[in-house]
């Protein structure tokens, strides 16, 4: 917590609004939207609600086809099989781990031939990176196909100097525990499209018809974040940019310490992209470095320090075994080999000194002590 969070929790209380509506959601939105450079915010319960309105807003429904990056947390598709839609899952490309415009275009060609089109890509900017967007927005209004882009990961981060988040219809972020700043659960639709966000906060609110007596006449959602836990977003709004700073200072140190490792590659940031190096992540080549990504995970345990592969693709879940898959290119799925290769190391912004240096030293140990098994 950033320690001015009390002072928008106690004004909640003191004013006794602590329902999904009051000072603190309207501020959060008008901030958040200033923040990336939006018309406008809606304030929801999780950035899965926002996904899922977003889907909803684009009248996606049983039967549609929605493609959607493959490498990412399953909550960027889930919002999809809510709809009784069919994700289509893309490959990821070597330059940002992010959607393939390669594969995307391989997907849309397809889709073309069969008569189908998919009425929304969902683009996901992974660990903070932003997704070439200019190859992915070219494809897409190609085929008029509207972008929901997933910045659950990306809030802060830019893409030739513009937030990311802001080059879809629509654009959705996580205040969840483990984001870069947290309401403890939260999310954020954005667009430019205000009339479209007024009928958001209409279905978020269970879609209650303009009548003194309850009625209504669609299926909403009770998927409104409350004052109380909008306060704490304008708090840890305030100490963003600090944030991102100390990310990535933590992926800078990782860097010059580890970089120098034979087969350590760390995830790249594309030119005329700023990443907020939400996690810090990189490829560990077994054979050239000796080790394995489950040797450096286990070994980081045995100490007390945790260590995760990167997102397991979405194609490779078994709740979506049988969905359809494009690959990078014929030869390579870019998003198994970043599985079967990928590590994110501890990136906390609180992260202290000694922590840092202790899991720099660990890796470097477990890195030194099997190349000395290896020889003997």
């Amino acid at each position: 917590m950033s320690g001015n969070e009390f002072k928008y929790i106690n004004q909640a209380f003191d004013t006794n609004w602590v329902a999904p509506l009051g000072p603190n959601v309207d501020a959060f939105e008008a901030e958040i939207a200033q923040y990336v450079g939006a018309s406008e915010a809606v304030a929801v319960n999780s950035g899965t609600a926002a996904i899922h309105l977003a889907l909803s807003l684009l009248g996606v429904k049983t039967g549609d086809k929605v493609f959607c990056s493959s490498l990412t947390f399953i909550a960027s598709a889930n919002p999809i099989i809510y709809q009784g839609a069919e994700p289509i899952f893309i490959d990821s490309e070597p330059e940002t781990w992010n959607m393939s415009p390669q594969a995307l275009e391989k997907a849309f060609n397809d889709s073309i031939k069969e008569g189908i089109l998919p009425k929304a890509v969902i683009v996901v900017n992974l660990y903070g990176q932003s997704a070439k967007m200019d190859e992915i927005i070219a494809i897409c209004n190609q085929y008029d196909v509207p972008i929901i882009e997933d910045a659950a990961e990306s809030l802060g981060s830019k893409y030739k100097g513009i937030a990311s988040g802001t080059f879809g219809k629509f654009g959705t972020y996580s205040f969840n525990g483990n984001k870069i700043i947290t309401t403890s659960g939260g999310g954020v639709l954005i667009s430019d499209d205000r009339d479209a966000l007024q009928q958001a906060r209409f279905l978020a609110t269970q879609a209650r018809d303009t009548a003194i007596h309850y009625q209504h006449s669609q299926i909403g959602y009770n998927y409104r974040l409350s004052n109380i836990l909008a306060g704490i977003g304008r708090a840890q709004l305030e100490v963003l940019d600090q944030r991102i700073d100390a990310r990535r200072a933590v992926f800078k140190r990782y860097y010059n310490e580890l970089s120098q490792l034979p087969g350590f590659t760390f995830m790249p940031e594309l030119d005329a992209t700023f990443s907020n190096r939400w996690l810090t992540a990189l490829t560990i080549n077994e054979k050239e470095a000796g080790v394995s990504v489950k040797d450096i995970i286990s070994g980081l345990i045995e100490e007390n320090i945790e260590a995760r592969p990167v997102w397991k693709p979405l194609h490779l879940q078994p709740v979506f075994n049988g969905s359809r898959y494009y690959p990078h290119d014929d030869q390579e799925s870019v998003s198994d080999t970043l599985f079967t290769s990928g590590v994110c190391l501890p990136s906390g912004s609180n992260l202290k000194e000694e922590e840092l240096e202790s899991v720099i030293h660990h890796i470097k140990q477990i890195v030194n002590n099997r190349k000395v098994s290896f020889r003997a």
